[in-house]
């Protein structure tokens, strides 16, 4: 495929365009801006980004990471209007943390496809600098077609202070206002409010969404608020009138391990090792379930609300992201329950922050004979909050052992000690 260097073009065709950003490292928001000839934006309504995602009728749209992509800006060159001279896209840190750079961020690509061709690809320079936002590529006129430039320009006051330059109105955070100890003069009358409200780049919840198999997404949490609890619940209905009969028992575990005891190893947190040769099993690491409830006022700063024989739900509660390093959740089948899937059983995880975002976590697999499924891990290692992460792996056929959580974020199945319960365990 085609690659462009810092500062070189590409002539491109005049149908949609997909931009796609891949990164290595801290995670990187992109954005679009409408740009007129005089280099500066028409409007506010010019940003393209998470909270504005569409811009002139949808001839720029942004898309964001989901189960069929990466972060993405899809733009129609034949539907924007001649006062549009081009389209920048940029990418840039979180906006809610203003100590994030680039330095963090080990690369930075873009991937620019149309239907015709190879697809066109930009890697950015090294930002070393203390940047916190990158001018990425640039779809521009050239007569009557369109072209592709690379950029690579680091900008260190981040998406805000490049929003304004370009002429974006951009919401600032009100000052902490200190209590008067004293009478102070009357104020003088507020300004007009403007015509129009400012870009609001605080990022938004999630919604409600449920994942993609093998997909994940990012959380947006401030690690430092005391007020925030992250609830997972296992959710099952038994699957059938048989099996509630039966009690359909399943048992949500949380393997944890925290943030002072996580690494970064040479494998992406989540996935799944082998036992190495000559390896002792039996390894267990810390763990939430029935039998450790754990604690939300002391470490590990997780509980289990307690142990549901029927079908209904299990629910942990997480405060202090900032304690937390890599969460594996967990289902375990009671040997009463027989043979049947987890998929059978109507399982399956959720996660809420409590603020808007919720997010469901599917089983996709008819597996029998399985005792241990490792569904999600909720990786509080990054940056900007937490991503959630469609495990779904199985343990060996018949096989008691429970999954293991390493310091690196990669899964072991078939690893941890056995405990079977029965239905006369507490």
């Amino acid at each position: 495929m085609p690659e462009v260097l810092k500062g070189g073009n590409t002539v491109v065709g005049s149908g949609p365009l997909t931009a796609e950003l891949h990164t290595v490292g801290d995670p990187v928001d992109l954005s679009a801006l409408l740009v007129g000839a005089d280099g500066r934006v028409r409007s506010d309504g010019d940003l393209v980004f998470y909270n504005q995602p569409s811009g002139e009728d949808g001839a720029v749209r942004h898309v964001g990471a989901d189960g069929s992509g990466p972060e993405r800006v899809v733009v129609d060159p034949a539907a924007l209007p001649a006062d549009v001279d081009r389209v920048v896209l940029v990418g840039s840190c979180d906006p809610d943390n203003t100590a994030r750079t680039f330095r963090e961020v080990a690369e930075v690509t873009v991937r620019a496809r149309q239907a015709e061709g190879d697809p066109v690809v930009f890697r950015a320079p090294a930002l070393t600098d203390g940047e916190r936002a990158v001018l990425l590529v640039e779809l521009y006129r050239r007569g009557d077609g369109w072209k592709l430039r690379a950029i690579g320009q680091g900008y260190a006051e981040g998406l805000a202070g490049l929003a304004r330059d370009f002429g974006i109105d951009v919401s600032e955070p009100e000052p902490e206002r200190k209590p008067r100890t004293e009478a102070a003069p009357v104020p003088p009358p507020a300004a007009p409010a403007p015509a129009h409200a400012p870009a609001d780049l605080t990022k938004p919840p999630l919604g409600r969404i449920s994942l993609d198999k093998g997909s994940q997404v990012s959380l947006s949490l401030d690690k430092k608020d005391r007020e925030l609890v992250v609830t997972v619940a296992l959710e099952w209905d038994g699957g059938s009138d048989d099996r509630r009969r039966r009690g359909a028992d399943l048992d949500l575990y949380a393997l944890f391990v925290p943030a002072a005891q996580a690494q970064r190893g040479s494998q992406a947190p989540g996935t799944i090792i082998k036992t190495g040769r000559g390896e002792k099993k039996g390894k267990g690491g810390d763990v939430v379930y029935y039998k450790d409830l754990g604690s939300l006022q002391q470490a590990p700063y997780i509980q289990l609300d307690g142990d549901a024989r029927v079908p209904g739900r299990e629910t942990i509660r997480i405060v202090r992201p900032e304690e937390q390093g890599y969460v594996l959740l967990c289902a375990y089948s009671a040997v009463s329950n027989g043979f049947g899937s987890f998929k059978s059983f109507g399982a399956q995880v959720v996660v809420d922050d409590g603020r808007g975002s919720h997010i469901t976590v599917p089983l996709y697999e008819n597996t029998k004979t399985r005792y241990w499924v490792a569904i999600a891990l909720v990786d509080f290692t990054t940056a900007d909050g937490a991503a959630i992460q469609h495990i779904e792996s199985y343990s060996g056929r018949m096989n008691e052992r429970r999954p293991v959580l390493h310091p690196d974020g990669t899964i072991e199945m078939n690893a941890g000690p056995v405990e079977f319960k029965r239905r006369s365990d507490s």
